[in-house]
């Protein structure tokens, strides 16, 4: 079969296709906000699993790596499965009682998070200039969240269980990614999330109008929409160029909590948020040099913290490089 020609690297369209990628995102984001006005995360993310069983079984269709379905490494297929469902889990909940900007502050903490775990987990080496910014991150999460302040909830909590199991998956990928077959790192935090979601939607379930199952399908379609342009976005630019454009999700929140949601977070949420991206941007550009960082686990952190567990970004990509 001949081989397909690589599409032409260009650093704007690598930028110009992640900005669009994590505008999916944000509005994929504004319509679990919307449904959870009504139903509960749970509900919202055990259809979203349900509704996307078919686009991704066409998916796993193609992927031709000989192989059974039983994986390498059990224990840490595992823990991706479980850790990818609360960060699921925790995203959705937050961004239904949460203003957007404020979710997205905290899960931009995310790159921090997997910078420290890369530690015990990769044997990953973090340098003084890592280490303080890490820390001044940390403290710009601390703005957000404003501890001992009578704002501090649930949301809040849940926002953080997500950041943190969020980058406990990425990092696990990072780990036995190269040595599972595609289809198993799919596969079983897709059954994982729905058994558990299954499990408990007894207990949260409300009847769902026709309406609002086909904003579920929506959410189903965005995920893969946004992760689509991301493929084509790292197919043309290095992912240094790609990953900083999460953060414009900042834009969209304040842009679409205005509109929709008459959100106006104050200004310690954005001085939180403006602390933490800069944090963050400083720990991509000190994985990007070839002598900094030696398992670069944030910029190979190619899918958003905080969506349903299954698809990601470079499993997807392992698939169309098979196929070409």
């Amino acid at each position: 079969m001949p081989q397909a020609s690589l599409p032409t690297q260009s650093p704007l369209q690598a930028s110009l296709f992640g900005l669009a990628a994590f505008a999916v995102f944000a509005t994929h984001d504004v319509i679990i906000k919307l449904l959870g006005g009504t139903y509960s995360a749970i509900q919202i993310l055990f259809f979203g699993a349900l509704l996307s069983f078919p686009i991704i079984t066409v998916i796993l269709m193609r992927d031709r790596e000989p192989g059974t379905l039983r994986p390498k490494h059990p224990g840490w297929i595992a823990l991706r499965s479980v850790s990818g469902s609360f960060a699921a889990l925790g995203a959705f909940y937050a961004f239904s009682v949460l203003p957007l900007a404020q979710t997205y502050a905290i899960l931009f903490a995310a790159p921090l998070l997997i910078t420290l775990l890369a530690i015990p987990i990769l044997g990953e080496r973090v340098r003084l200039r890592r280490g303080l910014a890490v820390l001044a991150g940390l403290v710009g999460v601390m703005v957000v969240l404003r501890p001992g302040g009578a704002e501090f909830g649930l949301g809040h909590a849940a926002a953080l269980l997500s950041a943190v199991t969020g980058a406990l998956n990425s990092i696990v990928v990072r780990k036995v990614g190269a040595e599972e077959r595609t289809v198993v790192m799919i596969l079983y935090p897709m059954m994982t999330n729905f058994i558990l979601m299954g499990l408990a939607l007894p207990f949260v379930y409300k009847p769902v109008a026709l309406g609002d199952l086909g904003l579920m399908a929506v959410v189903a379609s965005m995920v893969l929409i946004a992760m689509a342009f991301l493929i084509m976005a790292y197919q043309r630019g290095p992912a240094v160029m790609v990953a900083p454009m999460q953060y414009s999700q900042i834009l969209w929140a304040a842009l679409f909590g205005a509109l929709f949601f008459d959100e106006y977070p104050d200004t310690a949420t954005y001085i939180g948020a403006g602390i933490i991206i800069l944090s963050g941007l400083y720990i991509l550009r000190r994985e990007s040099g070839d002598d900094v960082s030696e398992n670069r686990p944030v910029l190979r952190t190619r899918t958003r913290v905080g969506l349903p567990v299954g698809p990601r970004v470079g499993a997807l990509m392992k698939t169309e490089d098979k196929e070409e």
